[in-house]
């Protein structure tokens, strides 16, 4: 018999027993915000990097209003703090941060919980000014400077002295303090290769300048979880008035033990966690935000000593695809708890267990995070479906879309169910996620007419149209059909390219599959306005581009020309 994928419904499991106890916890409400403290110690606030840390993904440069929209989202799922961004690195950063500042971290309702806005700093007083300026405004500010501590660092990169370090960290925490800020969270860069002892000094020393919350790194992700505990551990029983401030753990995933160090970190005595949406971030990435407070929500009570947040879970879903549609950075399908395949069952002695009850192979139900199914689970869409049909599914599958949005998909869809018996909720994902989005391009893909085989060079003809509606056609030769199309868009585009990545994977089965294209790329002979100096490296800025579609080169052209039109954002 042929297995089948199956995803159960509501509907479907509405007279099975409730899932069992083991995925949620009782609902407490958040305590009241103070900095340094937090009433109820079984609570643990949640940091959110995204905007800031995960952004340092290669290719992964965001908009300044699409870091507004993100923040918004992380509003509404309940995140006690947003690190906005580095306010210094750019003017275009410090704007996007004072954007979010005044307008997120404002209070709109008084039911309504407010984030603290951070920003990060390095210890000079010019950082920590500029940083302050951009925050301010924020209900709750707070600034984040930050200074490596472990002797590798304090060797080779900053050049100084046990003591010296000491010094500079307890003035620049005193002058953030003198500015009138009253909430400054202390970061310890590679805090998990420090000397013990001089953690110790350091965190005491800053609590007594003004400290309210110290940051604890593990910056390049090599502590097993054993390890990063015991240091929790020893930092909370070690360091001079540590009552007064709150432990926070900031894990990389370098060897994939970034949740779990971030767990054990909770476990041991941290009451804040840093995380990013679907773990995007330096290297490896960071922490998972949803794997992190889903693993509370699963475990906190019977495992972690009654551990909660103030996440609203509902919300992870539709953050995540924000994330991933913003960032470009396409999510692996047994991503846990966000990926396409998390709640799939294919085995048939899985779907027999499910269809008895729920809890047989399910410890999280897919209604946590965001999913909404009703008996259109069931429904196949296709050639004969209309718009209404569309824009419910669309709806349940957590995408909001405007009128002319759904007018779009609307139109692709169509398309796709003439070549294809039936559309999935894959396929629907697959058209949305290139439509959804808040800057216009500057080129658009007319046509495109492509000639191959064994017997010559690939030549492609395309068509673009601008901004300004007029149509440019190019054509090309190369060595296959993606290299003679991109080409040809670059005939038209006139930009100097380099592409550092192209990968092709299919998200569907079958001859007739949706292709999913990624592309980074960062432009030619760039001069030192557009680049940034790193400890004396050049670092140029990337961009990256998804195009998902049945025809393989389309969507190669469409990946290209999303960040070709990223990076004309970003010189304009």
């Amino acid at each position: 018999m042929r297995r089948q994928n199956i995803f159960l419904s509501p509907k479907i499991l509405s007279s099975e027993s409730k899932l069992a106890s083991m995925n949620s916890t009782r609902s407490r409400s958040r305590p009241e915000y103070i900095p340094g403290h937090i009433p109820d110690p079984s609570y643990v606030r949640i940091l959110d990097t995204t905007l800031r840390d995960g952004e340092q993904a290669p290719g992964a440069a965001m908009t300044a209003e699409q870091k507004l929209r993100i923040a918004r989202q992380l509003a509404k799922l309940g995140v006690d703090v947003i690190d906005a961004g580095f306010p210094s690195a750019s003017q275009e950063d410090f704007n996007a941060v004072k954007m979010i500042a005044e307008e997120v971290g404002k209070k709109f309702d008084d039911d309504e919980y407010v984030p603290v806005i951070v920003a990060i700093c390095r210890c000079n007083e010019k950082d920590i000014r500029t940083a302050w300026e951009a925050v301010k405004e924020a209900k709750r500010p707070r600034l984040m400077p930050f200074i490596a501590t472990s002797p590798i660092h304090m060797e080779y990169k900053l050049r100084k002295t046990k003591q010296e370090v000491l010094q500079i960290a307890r003035h620049m925490v005193a002058f953030a303090r003198s500015l009138g800020c009253r909430d400054i969270q202390f970061a310890a860069e590679d805090a998990a290769r420090s000397d013990r002892e001089f953690l110790y000094e350091i965190f005491g020393d800053v609590i007594k300048a003004g400290a309210t919350t110290l940051g604890v790194g593990d910056t390049v992700g090599i502590t097993m979880p054993l390890e990063f505990g015991k240091l929790i551990a020893d930092i909370k029983a070690n360091t001079p008035g540590i009552e007064n401030a709150i432990i926070s753990a900031h894990c990389h995933n370098d060897l994939g033990h970034a949740t779990a160090n971030t767990i054990e970190a909770a476990r041991a005595g941290a009451r804040q966690l840093e995380v990013t949406i679907n773990g995007i971030g330096e290297r490896a990435g960071n922490a998972a935000f949803e794997e992190v407070v889903m693993a509370l929500r699963c475990r906190g009570v019977h495992v972690l000593g009654g551990l909660y947040t103030g996440i609203n879970t509902k919300e992870i879903l539709k953050t995540s695809k924000m994330v991933e549609e913003f960032s470009g950075m396409h999510l692996q399908p047994h991503k846990a708890i966000v990926g396409d395949n998390a709640f799939l069952h294919e085995s048939g002695i899985h779907q027999d267990g499910l269809l008895k009850h729920r809890a047989t192979y399910e410890i999280l139900s897919p209604e946590d995070i965001g999913y909404e199914r009703s008996s259109g689970a069931n429904m196949v869409l296709g050639k004969l479906s209309g718009r209404q049909a569309l824009k419910n599914r669309l709806k349940e599958l957590g995408y909001e879309l405007k009128e002319d949005e759904v007018e779009s998909v609307f139109r692709n869809f169509k398309a796709m169910a003439e070549k294809r018996k039936r559309v999935t909720d894959v396929d629907l994902k697959a058209l949305v996620s290139d439509k959804v989005s808040e800057v216009e391009p500057i080129w658009k893909l007319g046509w495109l007419q492509v000639t191959c085989g064994t017997l010559n060079f690939s030549t492609t003809s395309v068509q673009l149209v601008s901004i300004d509606t007029s149509t440019h056609v190019a054509c090309s030769v190369g060595k296959g059909p993606v290299d003679s199309a991109y080409k040809a868009v670059d005939l038209i585009v006139k930009e100097a390219v380099k592409v550092l990545e192209y990968s092709l994977n299919t998200v569907t089965e079958g001859t007739d599959a949706i292709a999913t294209v990624h592309v980074v790329l960062r432009k030619e002979n760039m001069n030192s306005h557009t680049s940034t100096l790193l400890n004396g490296n050049i670092i140029y800025p990337t961009f990256s581009g998804i195009g998902k579609g049945v025809d393989v080169v389309v969507s190669s052209v469409e990946a290209y020309l999303t960040a070709l039109n990223k990076m004309l954002h970003f010189k304009e």
